[in-house]
């Protein structure tokens, strides 16, 4: 009987000591979104849940540094010519695909060419609309040698905005472009090694000659989690290891999980911006008091302490407080007394102003019903109208609404945005499509020029300047009420460690953390 007893106990020994080395070789991460494809090159529809994953498997030529300034990734070195329309890349040496083949110019050619060829989603990018007819940014790529790489653009001005295209563009090993759906191959610290697409769950492993050190977890799976109360439920049973930016648990879930003694919360600043769009044609908010008003009447502070539980910081412009062009310009602190002027300045008459967001957000519903409160107090009639997310997308394409909420993700980090967001495209002498995402039919004419000038101004110092005054005519206009930064939160199993997510909210951290018993 001892016998026996002593072989269980060995046994049980050896086992548990298996169980923890194969823990400690795997890290689950959880992915708030299903993806439609591994493939986010020649891909035809955005997919923000693909390019987390694609984060872990390939590099882009360009990265954004903490700053949200544009510095080499795959390459190491970016110089533009005297007169600003050749922009050389010299590449970094010593990089590998993961199939074993060394990096070259000759694959960043061809992943642009192939780029092109398929018209996806991404390739609308380098490409203005003139006179209806699509006007290429690139003119020509060139490769003198396997380390050097020369873009050729239409003018100096494009330069920051190539860069800026750049960095969502994975260089894939040439002649593997058939392959990059089912099987991808990368440079990144992760390789391929499974996709179970019934489950969407990627399985990867480590690749030991990534160029910045291999990672320290040793197999990566990502697997698809939607569902809140299933997250929650596999966080707390150690199914999964780590979730980052858990879009699907709401600021009260969150909190409650930093109960538990298995888990660990860490917020990080985030820089997306969450925001109120104002149709500024539309009655009642074409009066710019009214949207003035309204910025008085919202307690943000009260928003973000009692109903996100900290997990926001205030923001007083689209642009990230690290950018190098951010201004705040006007500050819309809560002062009601101000918000009721403004109103009966306004002449309101107690016409219903429409507040339309997405069904089935929690979170977003409760902060909204606070925002149609305090306005109703100002003297405001808000009327809550909720959409299904693609009826919502058309109808905000179309100005069929009033005010909306959403959250801008990533394009807000450079202030190219503001021309996307606000320009009217009525530029004068220029019949150049510029704006792709002017939803509040905003229009004024010296904004107009400034982004204009700053846009075309290669002089970072001089476009600084016409910047920050195209943000102080914004914030009085206030086509747009930026309302907080999200934190960017990661919940993970305390057996996870290193946990450091840049403010841009990328995946590439996941290469640094290491796993404990």
């Amino acid at each position: 009987m001892r016998q026996l007893f002593t072989f269980l106990f060995l046994f049980a020994l050896i086992f548990t000591s298996s169980c923890r080395e194969r823990n400690n070789e795997y890290v689950t991460v959880a992915l708030s979104e299903k993806f439609s494809a591994l493939d986010t090159l020649t891909s035809t529809a955005s997919d923000a849940a693909a390019e987390r994953v694609r984060s872990l498997m390939f590099n882009s030529l360009v990265k954004k540094n903490e700053s949200f300034d544009y510095v080499g990734d795959l390459a190491q070195e970016i110089v533009a010519s005297a007169d600003g329309k050749a922009i050389t890349f010299v590449l970094r040496d010593n990089v590998k695909f993961h199939n074993g083949k060394s990096f070259t110019s000759a694959d960043v050619k061809y992943t642009f060419d192939e780029l092109f060829k398929a018209n996806g989603f991404k390739s609308g990018a380098f490409f203005d609309t003139v006179n209806g007819q699509k006007a290429p940014h690139i003119t020509a790529i060139e490769t003198p040698d396997a380390k050097t790489v020369v873009f050729q653009i239409s003018r100096p001005a494009l330069k920051n905005q190539l860069l800026s295209n750049l960095v969502a563009i994975p260089i894939i090993a040439d002649g593997t472009v058939a392959d990059q759906k089912n099987a991808p191959v990368g440079t990144g610290a992760f390789k391929f090694v499974n996709f179970d697409q019934s489950q969407n769950i990627v399985e990867l492993a480590a690749f030991p000659d990534y160029f910045e050190g291999a990672p320290k977890v040793q197999k990566l799976r990502v697997k698809t989690v939607t569902d809140a109360n299933s997250l929650q439920a596999e966080l707390q049973s150690g199914s999964v290891d780590i979730a980052p930016l858990p879009t699907n648990l709401s600021p009260d879930s969150i909190k409650s999980l930093e109960q538990n003694p298995t888990l660990k919360v860490e917020k990080f600043k985030g820089s997306n911006i969450q925001y109120l769009g104002f149709n500024t044609e539309s009655p009642v908010l074409n009066n710019v008091k009214i949207r003035q008003a309204i910025g008085y009447a919202i307690d943000r502070e009260k928003i973000i302490n009692e109903l996100l539980f900290g997990q926001a910081t205030i923001a007083y412009s689209v642009l990230p407080e690290e950018s190098w062009a951010f201004n705040a310009g006007t500050k819309y602190s809560f002062d009601p007394a101000k918000a009721k002027q403004l109103i009966q300045e306004a002449n309101y008459n107690n016409e219903p102003i429409k507040f339309k967001f997405s069904a089935g957000q929690s979170a977003v519903n409760s902060y909204a019903q606070v925002i149609q409160d305090s306005l109703s107090k100002a003297g405001l009639n808000v009327q809550i109208e909720t959409l299904e997310a693609n009826v919502l997308r058309t109808q905000l394409s179309q100005g069929q609404f009033q005010m909306n909420t959403g959250i801008w993700v990533g394009g807000n980090q450079d202030p190219i945005f503001l021309r996307d967001l606000f320009s009217s495209g009525k530029i004068p002498n220029e019949k150049t499509k510029v704006s792709c995402c002017n939803r509040s039919r905003y229009a004024n004419p010296e904004f107009d020029s400034l982004i204009e000038q700053a846009f075309n101004e290669t002089d970072r110092s001089k476009a600084k300047q016409l910047y920050l005054r195209a943000q102080e005519i914004i914030s009085t206009d206030l086509p747009l009420f930026p309302l907080w930064y999200p934190a960017n939160m990661v919940i993970a199993t305390k057996r996870i460690n290193n946990i450091k997510i840049s403010p841009s909210g990328d995946w590439s951290f996941i290469k640094d953390v290491t796993a404990g018993n």
